[in-house]
């Protein structure tokens, strides 16, 4: 008896070469249903549909038609069983040696944010993931792909072996199967879960609750490395956030770089970002990162102006980093971008003029993110740690300038004021401690990650020099000390911004007001690890 093989896949990019390898090297019978069946058809190989399979048709408009025992009779039976066997003969059954499945596009249609309920209810496959699962569980008789990229692996594998293909292929595949049903129904639950509909009168569920996502992200890359050559790395992502970025030139991304990208956006964010942010009250802006911290930000009347500006903050610690912007980049930008080596760029789009001028930039990796894939991402701050992972909410709350406080005698001024929400906006993306000096829309000089808050603060004006005279300074938490304020009124700040907080704090607003320096307080830390 000829083998069979059962195709039904919503994704068919490469169904057709398969098929044809399956019949016309290997003999395979092929078995198909709807859609597939008909593309099968329209490239001229013979196939059996389903319900000529079944004798029985496809019901309730195709929600029904390989929920059946000649389907799954013929997936699930033991091969060598002799009681599989005879039901196998009794009811006339014919076995099925490899499945070819993949699912309804359920995570494709809600990432589109409009998308109605009905219309994703109807994209949850029901039949796909029974015969993937069945596949699976019988993986010592079936072979199941899941996924177009698997196809010309299984090929070579069964041209490699006369007997059919490795039982250790068949046990990879399997797993791949299982992988993808999980993520697939943690997709559904997930986006359910996330529904208005669905949102109960009660206090929300914590977030390791709330997030059944993390159990089960399909896998989008395998690395180069990790951050360091001698460590394997994965990157795993739904399509939706990073996992819907294109990435139109330039070198594989490593883990680093993804670090960094992720650091840039978050950042630039702040500013509003693409169709879906940006409004006439708010200006172009730019980021440039590197190890995870801003080294330069800025915003400006147009990309190129900004750009310009924050590359400026601190050219030297510019070069070899990552760059997010939040609009359009044009010809004028993209000249800027060829001025110095840097590793990555993203952006929600870019002109036909910046394209041509950065492709003279062979190794540069451009990304175009749609502010769409990042609305349809969730919002939730994960990290590993060993066996587990920490799960928070980003920190990425609206600023409310309306809940700060002056603390001071001198109230700061207009000019004042609006560098210390800029300040106070990026601050919290410095890792801690953090301690940003800016003015005039400018960063100016960034302190990071140091053990006390002075190091941060000294390193910050030092790297500001003589441009800290009239600036503002952000501290990510609380002064328990004069001794920052002091550091600062000396290379000449005119106020500051912390969350205040501390018992000392008394100490601090003395000292601001003993040198004529203005402080607000924010009664918001923003730590960040």
């Amino acid at each position: 008896m000829a083998p069979t093989a059962l195709l039904s896949v919503s994704d068919k990019r490469g169904v057709v070469p398969l098929a044809e390898a399956l019949h016309r090297l290997h003999g395979y019978q092929l078995l198909s249903s709807g859609g597939t069946a008909k593309v099968l058809e329209e490239a001229g190989l013979p196939v059996t549909r389903v319900a000529d399979h079944t004798g029985a048709p496809e019901i309730l408009g195709g929600r029904v038609k390989t929920l059946h025992p000649r389907i799954h009779g013929g997936i699930l039976a033991r091969r060598g069983d002799s009681a599989h066997e005879a039901d196998l003969r009794e009811q006339k059954i014919d076995p099925i040696d490899v499945v070819v499945v993949n699912l309804y596009p359920f995570r494709e249609t809600v990432a589109t944010p409009d998308v109605s309920w009905d219309t994703a209810i109807e994209n949850i496959d029901i039949g796909g993931p029974t015969m993937v699962r069945s596949a699976a569980k019988n993986h010592a008789h079936v072979a199941v792909l899941t996924s177009p990229e698997q196809y010309d692996r299984f090929l070579e594998a069964l041209s490699g072996s006369a007997g059919g293909v490795d039982a250790n292929v068949r046990r990879q595949l399997a797993l791949e199967a299982f992988a993808h049903t999980a993520a697939y129904d943690v997709a559904i639950s997930r986006w359910m879960q996330s529904r208005p509909e669905l949102q109960p009168d009660v206090e929300a569920a914590a977030p390791a609750e709330a997030l059944p996502w993390l159990e089960a992200l399909p896998l989008r890359q395998t690395l180069r490395y990790g951050e360091n050559p001698h460590q394997k790395a994965a990157w795993f992502s739904s399509p939706m956030g990073w996992g819907g970025a294109k990435q139109l030139q330039g070198k594989e991304l490593s883990t680093n770089n993804l670090l960094d990208l992720e650091a840039a956006l978050a950042t630039v964010r702040e500013f509003g970002y693409g169709s879906s942010g940006l409004h006439p009250a708010e200006q172009a802006a730019a980021v440039v990162v590197k190890h995870t911290n801003p080294c330069g930000v800025a915003v400006g009347d147009g990309v190129a102006i900004a750009l310009t500006r924050a590359l400026d903050g601190d050219r030297i610690s510019a070069f070899g980093g990552i760059v997010a912007m939040n609009s359009v980049v044009d010809g004028l930008a993209a000249k800027e971008l060829t001025s110095l080596f840097l590793e990555c760029v993203v952006a929600p789009g870019y002109s036909p003029e910046a394209r041509e001028i950065l492709a003279a930039k062979g190794n540069l990796r451009l990304i175009e993110l749609a502010p769409e894939a990042i609305d349809a991402a969730p919002k939730d701050h994960v990290r590993s740690i060993l066996g587990g992972v920490l799960v928070q909410d980003l920190d990425d709350q609206p600023i409310d300038p309306s809940a700060w406080t002056v603390a001071s005698q001198r109230q700061p001024t207009a000019s004042e004021h609006a560098d210390l929400r800029f300040a106070w906006q990026l601050v919290r993306h410095v890792r801690s401690n953090a301690i940003l000096v800016a003015r005039d829309g400018q960063s100016l000089g960034v302190g990071a990650g140091q053990m006390n808050r002075v190091g941060s603060a000294r390193l910050a004006l030092e790297a500001a020099g003589e441009q800290a005279v009239g600036a503002v300074l952000a501290s990510d938490g609380f002064f328990p000390f004069d001794d920052t304020v002091r550091l600062a009124a000396s290379h000449g700040i005119k106020a500051v911004i912390h969350p205040g907080g501390s018992l000392r704090d008394a100490d601090s607003i003395k000292a601001c007001d003993e040198l004529g320096l203005a402080m607000v307080l924010t009664g918001r830390r923003h730590f960040l690890h």
